[in-house]
């Protein structure tokens, strides 16, 4: 329930460490400390920070990526596994609820994968984005619905999704109707240039301002030496810089403290939980201000595993009764035709 009680948040803007998800981790590990000591009770980083977005894929052909995919696969998550509980530790010690993206390896496959660990350590949701955006599709598998929900958390009801999931007004919709109250966005930064910062900035303002929650919003960013390092000869450097609006909104859309663009940095804000019920009296999308008979969303929450294990064997026919079903068959065939009947009779 929202009632009349502050949360502190923190959106952390970071480059990761390149090419080293133990030195990521690490990094994260800091930043859920240092944000801990400014009295955050949520932290939320950029997607896939762990061990690193995969930047090269939007500036190399397919057929020039396989080293640097292969390299991602290897410092990928897995999850469980050392990496995420060293981070909920550091959730733990903070005593914050903690919202990362990570590079989920899952055997061969890859996802965008977002965990959201409670304030006790514990993972609460563990959600793969649906559908990989444009040059994302060569790395990352797709997620299903399982994740399209809130969770419950010391500070809230949690909902998350990354990038441009966010243009996809029906996932956004799946979460408004779980009642979340603080939405967790993440992008990777560093991408297009400035116009992308600016699409982030109306995205989530929107969707504060539709959904009635708090939006927490992180974007990664990357200095110069890993954009040269990225960008090697390519030529494509420039698409690498800007993109970055790390910032934290209200329920009416406003701004809660000056975005960060630029860098790396903590943007850290007061949530006066009231505003929910104060933004949602007036224009509730999933209750008073919607029309369910005209106007509603077919959800699949169930996961998807690829083997479904049967209850019970199919029935078997013994080969006798499968030789008298088929004459049965053959003499009804026959008796259907005036001749064949004519000559059975």
């Amino acid at each position: 329930m929202s009632g009349s009680r502050r949360v502190r948040a923190a959106a952390v803007q970071m480059s990761p460490s390149l090419f080293d998800r133990q030195e990521t981790t690490a990094k994260v590990c800091r930043r859920i400390e240092e944000a801990g000591g400014l009295g955050a009770e949520i932290v939320v980083f950029p997607e896939t920070v762990v061990p690193y977005y995969p930047y090269f894929s939007f500036i190399q052909a397919p057929v020039a990526s396989g080293a640097d995919h292969i390299r991602l696969i290897e410092q990928a998550v897995d999850v469980p596994s050392p990496t995420t509980e060293a981070i909920g530790q550091a959730a733990r010690q903070s005593g914050a609820v903690v919202a990362i993206g990570v590079n989920e390896r899952d055997h061969g496959t890859l996802y965008n994968t977002q965990l959201v660990f409670d304030a006790d350590g514990a993972i609460v949701l563990a959600r793969r984005k649906i559908t990989p955006t444009f040059h994302e599709r060569m790395i990352w598998g797709q997620g299903d619905g399982a994740g399209l929900r809130a969770v419950d958390t010391r500070v809230g009801r949690v909902g998350a999704l990354a990038c441009w999931e966010h243009y996809n007004p029906l996932a956004r919709y799946a979460l408004m109707a779980d009642h979340e109250e603080i939405h967790v966005a993440m992008f990777p930064g560093s991408l297009v240039g400035p116009i992308f910062g600016e699409q982030i900035a109306v995205t989530i303002r929107h969707h504060a301002l539709e959904s009635g929650c708090f939006v927490v919003n992180s974007t990664g960013f990357l200095d110069e030496d890993q954009v040269a390092l990225i960008a090697g000869t390519s030529g494509y450097s420039k698409a690498l810089r800007g993109g970055c609006f790390t910032a934290i909104v209200s329920p009416e859309g406003v701004l809660l403290a000056p975005p960060l663009t630029d860098g790396e940095g903590i943007v850290v804000a007061d949530l006066e939980m009231s505003l929910i019920t104060k933004r949602k009296r007036m224009m509730d999308s999933v209750g008073h201000y919607s029309r369910p008979e005209i106007l509603a969303l077919y959800a699949n929450r169930a996961s998807q595993p690829h083997v479904r294990e049967m209850a019970s064997p199919p029935a078997t026919i013994a080969l006798s009764d499968r030789t008298k079903e088929f004459r049965d068959e053959s003499n009804v065939a026959a008796r259907s035709d005036g001749s064949a009947r004519a000559s059975v009779d």
